[in-house]
């Protein structure tokens, strides 16, 4: 029996460890980023981010840099960090935006950035309630809610509308960037696209609960803090006009309007559902967005 029992064990740990989340990734390989982690309550583990620092962190030791938390889509974002690190660095260079920290969290595959109904994936804890503080203990941030952006592209983007109308008070600036599932029903055209992702994700993050999911959606959110958010935060959507998710973003901000939430949306022309090419098509707008929140802080050097 014991060589059995053994043979079993040995068999289901790897089924077990594939289950487990993922909570560190591998490094991601970009100039100026590092590799963190720090210790989770919330989801008792070790939880990874890369962290993003521009040049001049180096030699302006006394400076308090904003920071922009960039939040990636579905499937994981370690190979987006490279190329977005990439075009933030570049920008920062030629002056277009002013000097700021990038925080890369580590959502997971699926985690639409909010905390699981069976409670295995406390995510929109661990960013809120463990990472922001971790960040600004670690790291000479503008520790107030002018220093910072939530940012996001699909899954992201969902996400940035969710964490940024529920905690105004920690976000001056909301950028959802395609962003999706941004219907009710979970049965957008990503969703009708791949059934069986749709499937996997209301059952693993919303417990087969759609109840739930509306629950946690960005349009419950807007609807319930748009007291909170109106006139304080700074919204913009933009979507590509080949991507599948731009009708639903269109929606949303149609529904951000009767809320009376101040907004701006922009139709990319010829861009799918791609991250720089929707960067990159929104031109100068693009880098005013940054600017206009990040530009002539009162809190740029230590006390």
């Amino acid at each position: 029996m014991k060589p059995l029992f053994i043979l079993t064990a040995l068999l289901l740990a790897p089924l077990a460890n594939a289950q487990s989340p993922a909570f560190v990734t591998p490094p991601a390989r970009a100039p100026r980023v590092e590799f963190r982690t720090f210790e989770s309550t919330a989801a008792k583990a070790k939880v990874s981010y890369h962290l993003y620092t521009p040049e001049i962190y180096d030699t302006e030791k006394e400076r308090r840099f904003p920071v922009l938390y960039w939040l990636h889509g579905s499937g994981g974002g370690l190979q987006g960090i490279t190329p977005v690190s990439a075009w933030f660095d570049a920008a920062i260079r030629e002056g277009k935006i002013p000097p700021m920290l990038v925080v890369f969290p580590n959502g997971l595959a699926s985690s639409m950035w909010c905390d699981s109904k069976d409670g295995a994936v406390p995510m929109e804890t661990i960013v809120i309630k463990e990472l922001l503080p971790h960040i600004d203990a670690t790291f000479p941030t503008i520790a107030t809610r002018e220093g910072r952006i939530v940012e996001g592209f699909s899954m992201g983007g969902y996400g940035a509308a969710r964490l940024g109308f529920k905690y105004p008070q920690l976000f001056d600036a909301v950028s959802i960037l395609a962003g999706g599932p941004l219907d009710l029903d979970f049965a957008g055209p990503r969703a009708t696209g791949n059934p069986a992702e749709r499937e996997r994700i209301l059952k693993d993050t919303f417990g087969g609960d759609l109840d739930y999911y509306r629950s946690q959606h960005p349009i419950t959110v807007a609807e319930q803090q748009a007291d909170a958010v109106r006139g304080k935060v700074r919204v913009r959507i933009a979507v590509g006009s080949r991507d599948n998710t731009g009708p639903l973003n269109r929606a949303y901000s149609e529904h951000l309007k009767k809320l009376n939430i101040a907004h701006t949306f922009t139709i990319v022309p010829d861009v799918g559902h791609d991250t720089l090419a929707l960067f990159k098509g929104l031109g100068e707008a693009n880098w005013e967005f940054y600017r206009a929140v990040f530009t002539t802080k009162p809190s740029a050097s230590k006390p």
